[in-house]
């Protein structure tokens, strides 16, 4: 153990640390969860340390020798090297100071080391030099916006998109299979198997679409507002620039938020990003619920789709295969779920000038985006590329169900069409044998009228609409 020294007093810290006292006062108040920070809010933390180095240096507040140290080993945070030396759990102060005063007595002390085998390095102090122009009120927001937007861009959105192709190459596969529709798990009219997964696709295109409005509500910054949004100690051209550097740094166009005290006393920026995440786990759930039920079987189920077979289903019944991929991806749209419902209640406690649940803000999100991003990749990969469609199956459903019989509503009407169906369930008679012998129509219009490939077409079976 070594001691170090904060505006409190003294305290032990581990030798190999690299943070100080303040941080190791904050690991002995919060021995909670186990769950330090995200990965991902530490690396961005780094960044817009860096930034704020860069924008100082610029600024001429802050001498380049101490700006480039700062920068040097804020990259070094930000690429993941010193992960380690970041211990505060998520359930700590809900500004996030201690999570702030860690970065900064890392870069600090980091400074101190490299200056043993460099003696022109400066000494940094964590408060004066890192954290100059700064306040954990609007360091630590900036930060959940910057490593949100971030893990979004590079983690969920490619992800989606590489889910959206492969289910549009499953609705191309599929186009010329027609299969019964079902409404209510109730026989309807037909469809192809192709449009059913055309809709898959357009669900999460608008997944896409989702996460790239989430990303522009996390591009206002809340850099620059300090203590309670007044900008006090900070140079009023800082932010801007602050926001030009991590723009350039992440490809993400970030600007100052237009109004401060908004920006750090309120989350609600977060709670409309935690809304996007929890409809594109709805999504994903209602896809992955469809896939599996199409799938089951082999024998006593629909059986439209073999699903493939990526581990033994069963400890004790040889042979059964399960569909593990569509269960995983249902058991992570409900946890984001909770996650983002979370985020709303945290959303709640923006009181006056500051909202104080923002360590526990950035775990749901990160955590929520991860988990998507893995899900939907491992779900695309292992289940939706291997899909395969019983097209003997689909056809023998299409030709015992009864819902053909809404093809014949625009020549016989409802009602005797009902009465038809009902005939039909009752004797196990076909429809078009009970058609012809009640002579409703004849031989050669019902054919077409019943042809299910007509019936996915729009307008396909109404009369003189196709269908000849």
């Amino acid at each position: 153990m070594r001691t170090e020294r904060d505006s409190m007093g003294e305290m032990s810290v581990p030798d190999d640390a690299l943070y100080g006292a303040s941080t190791q006062r904050a690991v002995l108040n919060f021995p909670i969860s186990g769950h330090t920070m995200p990965e991902g809010f530490i690396r961005g933390l780094g960044l817009v340390k860096l930034a704020c180095a860069r924008a100082n240096e610029d600024l001429g507040l802050l001498p380049p020798e101490k700006s480039r140290a700062i920068q040097r080993i804020a990259r070094e945070i930000s690429d993941g090297q010193l992960s380690a030396h970041f211990p505060v759990d998520v359930f700590q102060t809900g500004s996030g100071t201690s999570t702030n005063m860690n970065a900064n007595e890392v870069i600090a002390q980091r400074a101190r080391r490299l200056a043993r085998d460099d003696a022109s390095l400066p000494a940094l102090h964590p408060n004066d030099d890192v954290n100059l122009g700064q306040s954990s009120n609007d360091i630590i927001p900036t930060t959940l916006h910057v490593s949100v937007a971030v893990a979004l861009q590079q983690n969920l959105l490619p992800s989606l998109i590489e889910l959206a192709g492969a289910l549009d190459r499953k609705a191309a596969e599929f186009d010329a299979i027609v299969k019964i529709g079902r409404t209510h798990l109730m026989d309807a009219t037909p469809l192809t198997l192709g449009q059913e997964f055309s809709g898959y696709t357009a669900q999460t295109r608008k997944a896409i679409r989702r996460v790239e409005h989430a990303i522009s509500l996390m591009s206002e910054l809340a850099i620059g507002g300090t203590a309670v949004g007044t900008g006090i100690n900070c140079h009023p051209e800082f932010p801007a620039r602050v926001c030009r550097i991590l723009s350039d740094e992440t490809g993400i166009a970030f600007v100052e938020a237009p109004n401060h005290f908004e920006a750090q006393a309120a989350r609600d920026d977060a709670v409309a990003v935690a809304g996007e995440l929890a409809a594109i786990s709805a999504s994903l759930i209602k896809i992955a619920n469809d896939i599996r039920l199409l799938g089951s079987g082999p024998r006593a189920g629909l059986g439209e789709l073999r699903l493939p077979a990526t581990q033994p289903g069963s400890s004790i019944m040889p042979g059964k295969v399960n569909p593990v991929m569509s269960e995983m991806l249902v058991q992570v749209g409900f946890y984001v779920q909770g996650l983002s419902s979370t985020v709303v209640q945290c959303g709640n406690a923006g009181h006056f000038e500051l909202n104080v649940t923002i360590p526990l803000i950035a775990h749901c999100l990160h955590e929520s985006i991860a988990c998507l991003a893995n899900g939907a990749r491992v779900f695309s990969e292992k289940c939706v590329a291997g899909l395969e469609a019983d097209a003997e199956r689909c056809s023998e459903l299409v030709r015992r169900s009864l819902m053909l019989v809404t093809a014949l509503n625009p020549y016989i009407g409802y009602d005797k069409a009902a009465a038809v169906a009902k005939e039909a369930l009752k004797t196990g008679r076909t429809l078009r044998e009970i058609v012809l012998e009640q002579k409703l129509m004849d031989a050669a219009t019902l054919d077409r009228a019943l042809d299910p490939r007509q019936m996915t077409q729009r307008g396909g079976t109404v009369p003189g609409m196709g269908g000849g």
